[in-house]
């Protein structure tokens, strides 16, 4: 009888282990099909983007050739499962950047995701630390480019305007800083300067990664505004003021600090309203 138990207890522990990495792989199944499922809603076509580093996944609708290119470059997602524990799939949990991008009026806008995220084969394809210590690399940054390129050929346009999440923002603005077809620049809770944001949070510095706050001169000259939530502990407001002071930007001017917002809540609320604040 003891022996009967035991058994019956391993077979139901083996059970519990499957069903808990069955709700893990849903879990991830999950994200892409929120993400699709949103894209059909507001008239967006899935692709993805072959780089010489990378094949970045797109979400893009195109209605009017010649007009400006409004792209939206997606956070650092579900990177991290802990501190100290790295995801094995950094497509985030929920599509808000995607959410924004189908509010956004612009007859032209495509949405691009960061490497490992809403990959064709639902596997992130790359190595982890192209969404840890390297998520800001040269090689990234350089194929993250290179796909804008792609899509503004295919857009037909001749401008492109950036708009960057959290990480995301960093990616943008270091892109900006290389390229002369950039119409204006936005930034949403972003992480303008990586190495004063890890020492914040009390985390080690990114090895391998580019920091934007040294590419702030560069982009001084552009039209640009920032947004930061006042409830944002992630990214303090005081990261982008940080920034801009850098840029030169003493009076605030290019900078709105949104009331009641945090780091991923109440953005898609009110972004309807901030796509229409000045440069």
């Amino acid at each position: 009888m003891q022996i009967f138990i035991s058994c019956s207890k391993a077979g139901w522990l083996l059970l519990l282990i499957i069903a808990l990495f069955a709700a893990g792989c849903a879990s991830v199944s999950d994200r892409y099909e929120a993400a699709d499922r949103i894209a059909a809603e507001d008239g967006f076509t899935k692709t993805f983007v072959k780089t010489d580093n990378f094949t970045l996944t797109a979400y893009t609708r195109f209605a009017r050739p010649l007009d400006d290119l409004n792209v939206y470059i997606e956070g650092d997602g579900s990177a991290w499962l802990s501190r100290t524990r790295l995801s094995y799939d950094p497509t985030p949990r929920r599509p808000l950047v995607l959410e924004l991008a189908a509010m956004d009026p612009a007859p032209n806008v495509a949405y691009l995701a960061r490497p490992g995220q809403y990959t064709a084969a639902a596997e992130p394809g790359c190595h982890p630390d192209y969404w840890s210590d390297r998520r800001f690399s040269q090689e990234v940054v350089a194929s993250v480019n290179q796909a804008i390129d792609s899509l503004r050929r295919e857009a037909r346009s001749d401008k492109v305007n950036l708009i960057g999440y959290s990480g995301g923002a960093a990616i943008a603005v270091l892109i900006a800083a290389r390229r002369n077809d950039v119409a204006t620049l936005r930034t949403v809770a972003g992480n303008l300067d990586t190495e004063t944001v890890n020492r914040h949070h009390g985390v080690s510095p990114l090895r391998g990664s580019l920091n934007p706050i040294d590419a702030a001169e560069k982009v001084k000259n552009l039209p640009q505004h920032h947004f930061a939530g006042s409830k944002d502990t992630v990214v303090p407001p005081f990261i982008i003021e940080s920034f801009l002071k850098r840029a030169g930007d003493q009076d605030g001017r290019r900078f709105t600090v949104v009331n009641g917002v945090s780091h991923t809540r109440g953005w898609s609320e009110r972004w309807k309203s901030l796509l229409a604040v000045p440069f």
